[in-house]
């Protein structure tokens, strides 16, 4: 029985992802035109991203220049390193890695990004003196409304970058360790089913350190988008999130898909080569919409927040403390 379904499966279902050429020895007519669109669109994300930097070097004040610039190029460099992996199927592992490392430094920038746009740790601190933060957010305690009110102070935020940072600097770490193993046969991303092995390690490892790292941000998020309401931090939060869901979220659910066989094999690709080519072209059209709608927000004139009223019936930016404390 077994060597009868042996025999009907294609050979090429069970080889590694094809080479660039015989992609484009076997492209037809439609899939010329696909690959052809798509690779204009991470052009075009590009192009626009080059001319965004421009304008963010022009007329944006010193201070946000760097973390702005960093935040607006996730979109870009994922389409690009998605183009890459659709022509590449053999580099994919390579191309999300790189997309993964370098969104796990926006996830930090973009804490970076609400605190300059406030005015800076020391304008935070100032306008934040009165008041707590509430940590019972997602993604890590949004069930847990129990939690106490943190005081505000250079401790707690220094502590809020950390959770942040930690994620830029380990996901590097881990990814470098990921590449060495693999040179050595160690690590496959397909092989999840021996407890050895160390991508079952790893990934759940990272994913962990992902959760951790969102959480400051939306604590942040959380306490400052009515002081930000005004530089639209809501639409740039979702687009933010919406890039986080898509990269990974996404892609991990269509690889699982490839790899339980829910997704066929079409020779030349296996199942698996098939589920990464798939979820490279969605990001590539994905990351191309949210390219464009990112230009919209951040091209803007970036004056200075109004002064913050003090007034205990308005709607409030933060959690007031207790007169008592």
């Amino acid at each position: 029985m077994n060597n009868a379904t042996n025999r009907t499966i294609d050979p090429s279902c069970r080889d590694k992802p094809p080479l660039a050429i015989d992609i484009i020895v076997n492209l037809d007519i439609f899939g010329i035109i696909l690959y052809s669109i798509l690779t204009f669109m991470a052009t075009v994300s590009v192009l626009v991203y080059i001319e965004e930097c421009i304008y963010i070097y022009r007329k944006v004040p010193s201070n946000k220049k760097s973390v702005i610039i960093w935040v607006n190029g996730a979109a870009p460099v994922i389409a690009t390193m998605s183009c890459l992996g659709m022509w590449i199927p053999r580099a994919t592992m390579f191309t999300d890695m790189t997309s993964a490392c370098y969104f796990a430094i926006v996830v930090f920038k973009f804490l970076v990004l609400m605190l300059e746009e406030i005015g800076g740790d020391e304008a935070f601190l100032k306008r934040a003196g009165k008041h707590k933060l509430k940590i019972s957010t997602g993604p890590c305690c949004c069930c847990c409304l129990c939690l106490p009110y943190v005081h505000i102070t250079r401790r707690t935020l220094f502590l809020l970058k950390l959770g942040s940072f930690q994620f830029a600097l380990l996901k590097i770490v881990f990814t470098i360790l990921s590449i060495v193993l693999w040179t050595n046969g160690t690590f496959d991303l397909a092989d999840v089913s021996v407890i050895t092995g160390a991508a079952i390690w790893i990934n759940p490892f990272v994913g962990i350190l992902t959760i951790i790292a969102l959480w400051p941000v939306a604590i942040m998020f959380m306490h400052l988008r009515v002081a930000l309401r005004t530089i639209k931090i809501v639409p740039k939060y979702a687009m933010y999130q919406l890039v986080l869901i898509l990269s990974q979220l996404q892609t991990a659910i269509i690889n699982i898909l490839a790899l339980n066989g829910t997704i066929p094999c079409a020779p030349p690709f296996s199942a698996a080569a098939r589920g990464y080519m798939l979820s490279q072209q969605l990001l590539i059209l994905e990351m191309f919409i949210i390219t464009l709608v990112t230009r919209l927000l951040y091209r803007r004139q970036y004056d200075p927040l109004p002064v913050e009223k003090v007034d205990d019936n308005e709607n409030t930016k933060m959690v007031a403390m207790p007169e008592s404390a």
